[in-house]
């Protein structure tokens, strides 16, 4: 067994090493999800758990773990004996790999016993070796989808019901899911962030003192990993004894009817969906009483349940960042009387212990002695795009007249546009306003409005990516439409057969009924061939330049952006931000999971100057070779925002046309989104979308409502359903979802 570092060694980690602890007191409570930036032990805190958690006694030699009472039950092996003996050994902690198959995890037929001996025998799987132990996923949030259903369906229900490859199965399957991802690879559904029980943000300290004191430790558990656990040994003990005796003590603690009010006022201050909330934040009290000593839930035990089972439950939409209003917690609990707590025993010393004092405001922090998470904070900087974009739509006090300038100016843009002269140059707004102002000033910068459904555009073909929500594609997952090679997993029954029975009689089998076991040889076995669905990397290729500043027109374009972004949270894509204006393109966004990023870094865009159409599309095709090369089986989509001017260089408009070409003749599905508005039109946009093999569509048509009146009116005219489904270009949207298709 290898050797983790000690949990009680690690330092500047208290909600997460409290959230970690009240799952060992109450494995009812639901698991946690841990997120944080890289590098803050969140994997060896959760690998260091194992090592306090006290023995369990299991049924000697039982595959599933099986406790004493579960003899006389059933089990896939057989009914366990009542005489059965029993045996201590410690609590396992099962890791599982992010490229873990769904039969590797839930379990599948023996394969071997079936192609040597002809019987059907059941596999388990991970699940089964974590139970009534520790489930470890890291970065859980990179994980297909339906491996994560699958997870979190079984940490709920308690077991796991296998039927596949001709195995009908189910088992017991009760451990503590824990989770630890990087929000800036990409966000969990808020379906799922809903099935952890705790929810706690970490980060590295901020004193030097105590970096140093973590540096300090790091470097003497490698040089001296067992003389290091050596010294925290009676530490490790200390905690282990706490638990059990918190375990022994939570039996006896019963909500009483203040706290149960109190939870639910808590919960419903919240506006948190559905009753999972209240309920785990009731077992979350219990257990930190009992971890405190305690032997009923105060209003501390709520604060501290509160601060962890509530903020991933609270959010509204994928870009609000999580977090809790601790002054409105505060406020909720409020100061009226408690029941009296003469009855409760003292609290110890150790994580998670502090003053017993419960006064109104400070009881929480105090009784835990933990600062509360300072990562709500963070998270709102960095990952709340509502918020951000409304900060920088506001742009600092404004006054009436600098209103009236912008106005003029976006007049003037849009004047422009009808002219038809698509090289006149852009208006930039410089300081207060004011046109004029050189391309490298600063642009205004635009709020959107709130996000709505999109259409679906996908990449025609079938691609081989991996799984997503977007385009069709061969993948693990989805229908099985075939066979193929054996790949090592996902076998083919059917087609091995099939391919063996050809060579039946050159093996030496005997015909007839009792010909014997079929003959099978490992050149026989055919993995199955599954079309589903795959994630693409959407390139979004902005144009930000003067004729877009016209604050109405950048709302509307900011707006449309940010509901395709919500779009492609929503089918796990990859999102990248190129923008252009002025007199050159640069990359806003490399690649990415986490859309929220994208989305806080559109809502700091600003808007202003010339438009260099040519090398916002030459540096969104450099942008995609490298991507290519990173990740060859991604099938990108590039969506060009723009109204098709350009402006910027010699032969501006030829430019742009020779390199929308280049980008066109490697194959790029893309999109162009008009965003031209005015009585005259040029069409420059619509051109654009010809020379790019594009889609083409205005920018009042990205919503689903928009193509649902498109599609009508297409099919009033033709009088055919099949005229809608075929794609313009390389890119289409769904013809099997007129409405817009929302995961």
């Amino acid at each position: 067994m290898p050797l983790y570092y000690p949990f009680s060694a690690v330092v500047g980690s208290d909600d997460m090493a409290l959230a970690l602890l009240l799952n060992a007191v109450s494995p009812s409570v639901g698991g946690v999800l841990i997120r944080g930036e890289k590098g803050t032990a969140k994997s060896t805190m959760v690998r260091a758990l194992a090592g306090i958690l006290p023995q369990i006694e299991v049924v000697a030699g039982d595959r599933f773990s099986s406790a004493p009472s579960d003899r006389g039950t059933d089990t896939p092996d057989g009914p366990i004996p009542h005489d059965a003996p029993t045996e201590h050994r410690p609590v396992r902690l099962v890791e599982l790999p992010i490229g873990a198959t769904e039969d590797r995890i839930a379990g599948s037929l023996h394969l071997e016993k079936a192609l040597s001996e002809g019987v059907t025998a059941f596999e388990p799987g991970l699940l089964a070796r974590a139970h009534r132990g520790l489930l470890y996923v890291d970065e859980v949030n990179l994980l297909h989808d339906h491996v994560v259903d699958q997870l979190l369906d079984a940490a709920a229900m308690g077991r796991v019901t296998v039927e596949r490859d001709g195995v009908s199965v189910e088992h017991a399957a009760r451990f503590v899911l824990i989770g630890t991802m990087n929000p800036e690879e990409g966000e969990l559904r808020p379906q799922l962030l809903d099935r952890f029980g705790l929810t706690v943000e970490v980060s590295a300290p901020r004193e030097a003192a105590l970096r140093a004191v973590v540096i300090r430790r790091r470097v003497a558990f490698d040089s001296d990993p067992e003389g290091f656990s050596a010294t925290f040994a009676a530490d490790e003990l200390a905690l282990r004894e706490r638990i059990v005796a918190a375990r022994e003590r939570l039996g006896g603690i019963e909500p009483t009817d203040w706290a149960l009010t109190k939870i639910a006022t808590v919960c419903a201050g919240f506006d948190v969906d559905g009753m999972r909330a209240d309920i785990v934040t009731a077992r979350t009290a219990a257990a930190h009483a009992a971890w405190e000593g305690r032997t009923r839930i105060t209003r501390a035990d709520i604060r501290v349940a509160a601060r962890m089972a509530l903020p991933h439950r609270r959010r509204r939409a994928p870009f609000d960042a999580p977090g809790l209003d601790e002054d409105l917690l505060d406020r909720l609990l409020g100061d009226d009387d408690e029941p009296d707590p003469r009855d409760d025993g003292p609290g110890t010393d150790g994580p998670g212990e502090g003053d017993t004092n419960d006064d109104d405001n400070t009881a929480g922090d105090a009784t835990t002695g933990r600062q509360a998470p300072q990562s709500g904070a963070s998270a709102e900087d960095t990952g709340d795009a509502g918020d951000t974009e409304s900060d920088a739509g506001e742009d600092g006090p404004r006054s009436e007249s600098s209103a009236d300038a912008d106005t003029a100016i976006a007049t003037d843009a849009d004047t422009d546009t009808e002219t038809g002269d698509p090289q006149q140059e852009d208006r930039d707004p410089g300081e207060n306003g004011r046109p004029g102002g050189a391309a490298t000033e600063p642009g205004t910068v635009t709020a959107a409005s709130d996000p709505y459904r999109t259409r679906l555009l996908t990449v025609a073909g079938t691609g081989h990516g991996v799984s997503g929500r977007r385009s069709r594609a061969i993948t693990t997952t989805g229908r099985r439409t075939g066979s193929a090679g054996f790949t090592g997993s996902d076998v083919h029954l059917p087609a091995t057969i099939r391919a063996a029975a050809s060579h039946q009689a050159a093996r030496g089998r005997e015909s007839g009924r009792d010909g014997g076991r079929l003959l099978l040889s490992a050149r026989d076995l055919r993995s199955a061939v599954r079309e589903g669905r795959e994630a693409n990397l959407v390139l979004f290729c902005v144009d930000a330049s003067g004729s877009m500043a016209a604050r109405t027109r950048m709302e509307q374009v900011k707006t449309a952006i940010l509901s395709l972004l919500l779009d492609a949270y929503r089918r796990r894509d990859k999102v990248g931000l190129v923008t252009f204006r002025g007199s050159n393109a640069q990359v806003a966004l490399p690649p990415t999971s986490s859309v929220d990023v994208a989305a806080a870094r559109l809502a700091e865009l600003p808007a202003g100057g010339r438009t260099p159409l040519a090398e916002g599309l030459l540096t969104a095709a450099e942008l995609l070779r490298v991507e290519r090369v990173r990740d060859p089986q991604r099938r990108p989509l590039v969506v060009v925002v723009t109204d098709g001017r350009a402006t910027h260089g010699p032969d501006a408009l030829a430019r742009s046309r020779a390199a929308a070409a280049g980008l066109a003749s490697h194959g790029v599905a893309s999109v162009v989104v008009d965003c031209e508005i005015g009585r005259f039109r040029m069409g420059l946009a619509s051109e654009l979308a010809t020379h790019l093999g594009a889609e083409h569509i205005p920018l009042g048509e990205v919503t689903a409502e928009g193509l649902t009146r498109t599609v009508r009116t297409h099919t009033a005219s033709t009088h055919t359903a099949s005229t809608h489904t075929a794609a313009r270009g390389p890119a289409r949207h769904s013809p099997a979802h007129p409405e817009g298709e929302v995961a």
